[in-house]
């Protein structure tokens, strides 16, 4: 059931389309494996279904925008008008028994500054280390109170404020056919401060955290209105393989894992 602190949440259930009003601003389906399938979800629900072929790179995502967001593109009615300096998301993931490697892209939370393109002002990533395990790693794309990011990924002009690693390799074969519930946190710094924030928990555990962070230095203008949950792998995947999302929430709360 929903909770007050729940800007949004998602369990795949409806039939309704991905990207309407109150939804998603953007879906790409892979083509159709990416996609709601019965029975695949937590305790046999509805769930996402990701399909790679082999040696495919990008295999779909889903585009949230929510609050007040200078482009109308990402703007859905999601979360109202505020502007939200502080938010978590939480997702419930699952690899198919037997996986192999280690995909690059899971989500990010991020802040899109400009009406015209994707300039974004910060972007917290939650992707692989390359060894099987979850990283945050925060960037930053302001200096004093302007945006120097322009366009989307703008690698030339983020500021890498250092990765963490957690300790759980849930993207092992080991691990896989098992359900994790995935929940990130990020807030924005105070103008001018140094206080902000990326963690993340897996099964209600905190697995890595940085703190002290100046995600978008004195820059107000907006606040964290985005988070994607992605499907990209760098090199591609070694073989055709599956895996699922059920259950995302995001909340101005921590969400927890019930």
């Amino acid at each position: 059931m929903a909770r007050s602190d729940w800007l949004f949440c998602d369990d795949f259930e409806g039939d309704g389309p991905l990207v309407a009003e109150g939804r998603y601003f953007e879906y790409g389906d892979d083509g159709g494996d990416f996609s709601p399938i019965d029975t695949i979800g937590l305790a046999g629900s509805r769930g996402m279904r990701t399909r790679w072929q082999a040696g495919e790179i990008d295999a779909g995502s889903l585009k949230l925008g929510f609050g007040r967001n200078p482009n109308n593109y990402m703007n859905k009615g999601v979360g109202g008008s505020r502007d939200y300096r502080e938010v978590y998301y939480r997702m419930y993931l699952r690899h198919q028994p037997g996986w192999q490697g280690d995909p690059a892209k899971l989500s990010r939370a991020t802040l899109f500054a400009s009406s015209t393109d994707w300039s974004q002002a910060m972007v917290a990533h939650l992707w692989s280390d390359g060894e099987g395990d979850l990283l945050i790693d925060p960037a930053s794309c302001v200096t004093g109170d302007q945006v120097v990011c322009q366009g989307y990924n703008d690698f030339d002009h983020l500021q890498w404020l250092g990765s963490r690693a957690g300790s759980s390799p849930i993207f092992s074969t080991e691990d896989s056919g098992n359900w994790h519930c995935v929940e990130a946190h990020v807030r924005l710094n105070g103008p001018g401060a140094v206080d902000g924030v990326q963690e993340f928990w897996i099964d209600d555990q905190l697995e890595a955290r940085r703190d002290s962070l100046d995600f978008v230095g004195s820059y107000t203008e907006y606040g964290i209105n985005a988070v994607f949950f992605e499907n990209h792998w760098n090199t591609g995947s070694p073989v055709e393989q599956e895996r699922y999302f059920d259950n995302i929430v995001v909340s101005t709360a921590r969400i927890g894992c019930r």
